[in-house]
């Protein structure tokens, strides 16, 4: 047990950066960065049970077809699962021309050796180069000065660019990372990039990627931009260098780091799909690209179908993405609050009727449309939902466009079936419960149409002649009116005492086409006061007119 009485005493705030003019706060993203795929290096190593090849194969496919361009393939010293993997992808031809494949070594001469030996006929290939440079790793993990820690990168800079005069075939790229960069003092990893690019000699024409990793994420995103704003602008012959981006997510804003860090001058971000990578994870290039997306520049990546790019990705890592993902978790753009249900629905209705293509649906960033998603599950009913909802459901499935008060009349009937089944409401739920609360398409009911007709009378009134079924016994009836539904209200009244007044009627075509079917809707006023609801379904829109009265008549003989 700690003996502090404050256990936070353990910690330290982390220092400001010397920036007192800083320029990112006051730049905007108005353009994607590079994207670099570590899902198969650093996301790999961070699984319970690495990627066999099939699996490796299968989202290296991914990758290339969602546009990555620049994916980190594996560490081929880690072992000859990866080696051999790396190697036989080379070997396949698998690779499109327009990307490049990219692998990652520690800083030791064998392992560089190794690392190029796996990528032997590449037409184009990264080599990534780190050591750790921060004081905690230099003090307590390796015990070294700051002159044996740049001699690391500067003997590892010269095996890489020997070993790569060995393959003249490929066109070779350099990447170096002072791992730990978030931790590390800035002037010390400026020192120890320059002595790398003395090395290697980079030029504006064959730059060098310098990566900046925050492998530990110890302070608040403005920090790191602030770190590699300060980095980019001390950098001697900056116009030789691509600045790339590793951020982590310890504290929980990767992604808010890389966002800042790329409006700071970085031109280059490295994540995983989803988030994947060591502890909390690395930047989520899903939701970084899209959040770009909804400001209006195209990330250059595709998540058209994202629900197949999630598929194959938890079938690879054996992960789930989580429910609440941005953009791709299945809840992500559900409803079920009644407040919330009610703008989303008005925000679709005013989409739809607008003359604009801008999106402006209240609560949702981004139309899951764009993401494959479709509207059906937008809006979800549980005890907390509230008319909004599932006249959402019923239009959405069934294509019923429910009167304003008929949603407040059909609410408790809804609500009691949320309360005793304690789960969320199926579409199909909400349906069986529109049925019996409004008699449409069920049996027992107390009357129900079997034929009927209608004929105008000399004097130019209504004649309804039919017959109905009352109790299930069919009875012959008629009556006489201005119109047909009140012809149909005069039988009711005479035949069977069921007095019946129109208070308002409204219908509309289900779907589209020769053969849509109609559905009518009636509020009514009983003799004694009360309003009852009425609905009626029928391919002819004067039988569902008809279908209505008799729905209203059942409820009135419910309520008794």
């Amino acid at each position: 047990m700690s003996m502090l009485r404050d256990p936070s005493a353990k910690y330290s705030p982390f220092p400001q950066v010397p920036l007192t003019d800083r320029q990112w706060p006051g730049r905007t993203i108005t353009a994607p960065p590079r994207w670099l795929s570590t899902d198969l290096r650093d996301g790999n190593q961070a699984i319970v049970d690495p990627m066999d090849a099939h699996k490796k194969n299968r989202f290296f496919d991914l990758l290339v077809e969602i546009g990555v361009k620049e994916i980190e393939v594996g560490f081929p010293s880690a072992g000859a699962t990866e080696f051999d993997f790396i190697s036989g992808l080379v070997k396949s031809g698998r690779i499109p021309d327009d990307v490049i494949v990219q692998v990652l070594t520690q800083s030791r001469e064998d392992l560089i050796r190794t690392s190029f030996a796996s990528l032997t006929g590449a037409r184009a290939a990264i080599v990534h180069l780190y050591n750790a440079v921060s004081p905690a790793w230099r003090e307590v993990v390796f015990g070294m000065t700051k002159d044996q820690v740049r001699e690391i990168a500067v003997t590892g800079a010269k095996v890489m660019r020997d070993e790569a005069a060995k393959q003249p075939g490929t066109n070779w790229h350099f990447e170096y990372s002072p791992e730990t960069f978030s931790t590390a003092e800035l002037d010390f990893s400026l020192e120890v990039c320059e002595a790398v690019m003395g090395v290697l000699k980079p030029t504006p024409d064959h730059p060098i990627i310098l990566n900046l990793p925050a492998t530990v994420e110890a302070a608040t995103p403005n920090i790191y931009a602030d770190q590699v704003e300060y980095f980019i602008r001390n950098l001697p012959n900056r116009e030789s260098a691509i600045i790339s981006l590793h951020t982590h997510n310890d504290r929980g804003t990767g992604v808010a780091a890389a966002e800042l860090a790329l409006m700071a001058g970085a031109d280059r971000v490295e994540g995983c799909l989803f988030g994947n990578g060591e502890r909390t994870g690395n930047c989520c290039l899903v939701t970084m690209a899209l959040n770009m997306y909804t400001q209006g520049v195209d990330p250059k990546l595709d998540f058209s179908d994202i629900d197949r790019v999630i598929e194959t990705v938890e079938y690879c890592n054996q992960l789930p993405v989580h429910q609440r993902h941005p953009y791709g978790g299945e809840l992500v753009y559900t409803a079920f609050s009644g407040s919330h249900q009610d703008a989303i629905k008005k925000g679709f209705a005013a989409h739809a009727s607008q003359n604009s293509p801008a999106w402006r649906v209240p609560y949702l960033p981004i139309d899951p449309a764009d993401l494959g998603r479709s509207y059906e599950a937008v809006i979800r009913v549980n005890s907390q939902s509230g008319k909004g909802g599932f006249a959402w459901v019923l239009e959405q499935d069934k294509g019923l466009k429910l009167p304003k008060k008929m949603q407040a009349d059909f609410s408790p009937h809804v609500q009691r079936m949320a309360d005793a089944l304690g789960r969320e409401l199926t579409a199909a739920d909400i349906w069986d419960a529109f049925r019996h609360a409004y008699y449409v398409k069920m049996e027992p009911r107390q009357f129900r149409l079997v034929d009927y007709e209608e004929s105008r009378a000399s004097d130019g009134t209504r004649l309804f002649a039919g017959t109905i079924e009352v109790d299930g016994k069919a009875q012959s009836v008629s009556g006489r009116g201005n119109g047909l539904i009140s012809s149909v209200m005069s039988t009711l009244a005479d035949s069977f005492g069921v007095d019946l007044e129109v208070v308002d009627y409204t219908e509309h075509a289900l779907g589209a086409g020769t053969d849509a079917n109609a559905a009518a809707y009636l509020e009514c006023r009983t003799g004694d006061g009360r309003t009852v609801w009425g609905c009626g379904i029928d391919e002819d829109v004067a039988t569902a007119s008809v279908r209505a009265v008799l729905s209203a008549a059942n409820a009135v003989a419910r309520q008794g």
